[in-house]
């Protein structure tokens, strides 16, 4: 009987994880989502923006620790709810594994009303003129749960 306790609240945990992350489709706050509900036409979806930065100058630790700096005070946006910074991990070198990047950064946002909000942020705009001299290449792919 415990086992079957606790796998239920293991099953039942994402769910009520994903409902807490998502804005109901009528406006309701997503606590008061049922479990399993979906927002109207996924525009209330979670988005994860993901960038990937190649420098000017790969081999200046200053650029790469500069442009980490511009990205961090990326947090300072409303509307982002989580940001990281980082660098390639020092993983095995396979034929999958792109390590030619020199900085990323990961935001999420509580939809993409909130990720279209951001990119027009006086902070981000300020970023990209004050930063994308440093960059050589960027590569953005922006994720939302396929559920």
């Amino acid at each position: 009987m415990l086992r079957l306790a606790l796998a239920l609240v293991f099953l039942a945990a994402p769910l009520a994880m994903a409902n807490a992350e998502v804005g109901a489709p009528s406006g309701r706050p997503a606590h008061d989502l049922a479990v399993g509900e979906r927002p109207a036409n996924g525009v209330n979806k979670m988005i994860t923006h993901v960038v990937f930065f190649w420098l000017k100058n790969p081999e200046s630790p200053a650029d790469r620790d500069r442009l980490m700096e511009g990205i961090r005070s990326l947090g300072a946006i409303e509307e982002v709810r989580s940001l990281k910074v980082g660098v390639p991990a020092a993983t095995e070198a396979r034929d999958v594994v792109d390590h030619s990047f020199a900085v990323s950064e990961i935001l999420t946002f509580d939809n993409a009303a909130d990720q279209r909000a951001y990119q027009e942020h006086p902070i981000h705009q300020r970023f990209v003129a004050e930063y994308g001299h440093l960059w050589d290449r960027v590569t953005v792919y922006d994720i939302t749960d396929a559920g």
